[in-house]
C-alpha cells in the first residue's frame, strides 16, 4: 500500500506543479529577476516565408496582408514555399508575383512543411528570416516588432502573440491560449521560452538551424537556440490573428496531430542535453510534464481506484470521487471541463499513435480554421 501512496502523491503532485505550481513560481522569478531584452528600433533586411500546402483559399489574403505592413519595402522579401500544392495555391501566388517584385514562389517537392521551411531559407538571403501560417493575418507594425529584439546580441529566436479570432462554437481553445501566451510571457522575461507558434516567429539566419522535419519548429528551435548560449524571446506586441476550429472535437483531433510530433522530438531530440539549470527546469515542467499529464491522470486515477479498495482511508475516497465526477462533467457539458478532459487524453492517443506507427513530416491544412 505504501507504495501505490508514494506513485499516487508524486503523480498527483506533478499534475499539481506542471498547471499551476510552476506557472506560479516562473511568474514569480520573473517579477524579482527578470532578464530584460535590448530591443531597438531597426529595419533589417527581412525574408518572410509561408509555407503552404493547398492554401488557395486563404493565399491571396495572405500575400496582400504582409504587403501592406509598415515595413521598408525595400527591406522585405515574402516568399511562398509551396510543399507541391495540387490546388491553385501556385497560380495564384505567381499572378501577385508578377505586379509585386518583393513576392516570389519556390515549388519543393512533397516533403512536410519544415522541408519547404529549410528550402526557402537556403536560396533567400535576408538577415532575419520570419515565419507565417498561410491561414494567419499580421497587424500592421508586426514585423517591425518582432524583428526589434535582434538588436540585443543574444537574441536569436523571437515569437509573437497569437490571437483567435471568432472564437465560436464549443472550443475552448482560447482561454487555454490567453493562459500559455501569459506564461510565455514570464519564460520569455526569465530567459528564453520553451515553445513557440507558427503564426508569427522570426530566427536569425545566422542562427536557423535545420531540424528533422517531422520535429516542427514550434518546439524545437527554442531550446535548441538555448543549448546554443542564445535567447528564444516573446514580444507580445507582435501580433498574429487566427480563425480556431470551431469545436471541442475538432480541436481534440488536431491536438492529437500536434502532439505526435511532441512526443517525437521529447523521445527523440536531445531536449535536455547543455540545457542552464533554470532553463532544464523549465522544460520539464512545461513541456514533459504537460505532455504526460494524459499518463500522470491515467496513474492517479488507477492508484486512487486501489488505494480506495485497500481502504487506505477517506482522503482517497474524497478524491476519487471528485476524479469521476470530473469526468461525469466532462461528459455531459461542452464547457473548460470537456475540452481539458479530450485535450489531456490525445497526449496518451498521440503517444500510442507514435509508438505504433511514428509522425509523418507531411501535413494537410483543416480547412475549419481558414
Amino acid at each position: 500500500m505504501i507504495v501505490l501512496e508514494v506513485v499516487f502523491w508524486v503523480a498527483l503532485g506533478a499534475l499539481v506543479w506542471t498547471h499551476a505550481g510552476y506557472p506560479l513560481a516562473t511568474a514569480l522569478v520573473a517579477r524579482v529577476r527578470q532578464r530584460p531584452v535590448r530591443g531597438a528600433e531597426e529595419t533589417p533586411a527581412v525574408t518572410v516565408i509561408v509555407a503552404a500546402y493547398n492554401e488557395e483559399s486563404v493565399i491571396e489574403r495572405r500575400l496582400e496582408n504582409l504587403l501592406a505592413l509598415d515595413y521598408p519595402a525595400d527591406r522585405l522579401e515574402i516568399v511562398v514555399t509551396s510543399d507541391a500544392s495540387e490546388d491553385r495555391t501556385d497560380e495564384l501566388v505567381e499572378e501577385v508575383a508578377a505586379r509585386e517584385p518583393r513576392v516570389r514562389l519556390i515549388r519543393c517537392p512533397r516533403g512536410g512543411k519544415v522541408s519547404a521551411q529549410d528550402r526557402a531559407v537556403r536560396e533567400t538571403a535576408g538577415e532575419i528570416v520570419a515565419f507565417s501560417d498561410a491561414n494567419a493575418t499580421w497587424a500592421p507594425d508586426t514585423l517591425t516588432k518582432l524583428v526589434r529584439s535582434f538588436a540585443d546580441p543574444e537574441v536569436a529566436y523571437v515569437c509573437g502573440r497569437l490571437v483567435l479570432t471568432d472564437a465560436a462554437g464549443s472550443n475552448r481553445e482560447g482561454v487555454y491560449w490567453r493562459f500559455e501566451t501569459w506564461l510565455r510571457a514570464q519564460e520569455s522575461a526569465v530567459g528564453s521560452v520553451t515553445g513557440g507558434n507558427g503564426s508569427v516567429y522570426a530566427v536569425r539566419r545566422s542562427d536557423y538551424v535545420e531540424v528533422d522535419p517531422r520535429f516542427g519548429h514550434d518546439l524545437s528551435l527554442p531550446y535548441l537556440m538555448v543549448q546554443r548560449g542564445r535567447r528564444a524571446v516573446y514580444d507580445p506586441q507582435a501580433l498574429a490573428f487566427e480563425k480556431p476550429t470551431p469545436d471541442i472535437e475538432t480541436e481534440y483531433r488536431r491536438k492529437v496531430r500536434m502532439f505526435e510530433h511532441c512526443w517525437l522530438i521529447v523521445l527523440r531530440g536531445k531536449m535536455l542535453r547543455r540545457l542552464p539549470a533554470g532553463y532544464f527546469v523549465e522544460i520539464v515542467s512545461h513541456r514533459h510534464l504537460r505532455y504526460g499529464s494524459g499518463l500522470l491522470h491515467l496513474v492517479v486515477l488507477g492508484t486512487n481506484v486501489a488505494l480506495v479498495a485497500l481502504r487506505a482511508g477517506v482522503v482517497y475516497d474524497v478524491l476519487l470521487a471528485l476524479q469521476l465526477a470530473f469526468v461525469a462533467l466532462a461528459v455531459v457539458r461542452r464547457g473548460l471541463p470537456r475540452y481539458y478532459a479530450l485535450v489531456t487524453w490525445a497526449t496518451v492517443v498521440s503517444l500510442w499513435n507514435y509508438l505504433r506507427r511514428g509522425v509523418p513530416a507531411v501535413w494537410t491544412p483543416d480547412a475549419s480554421a481558414r
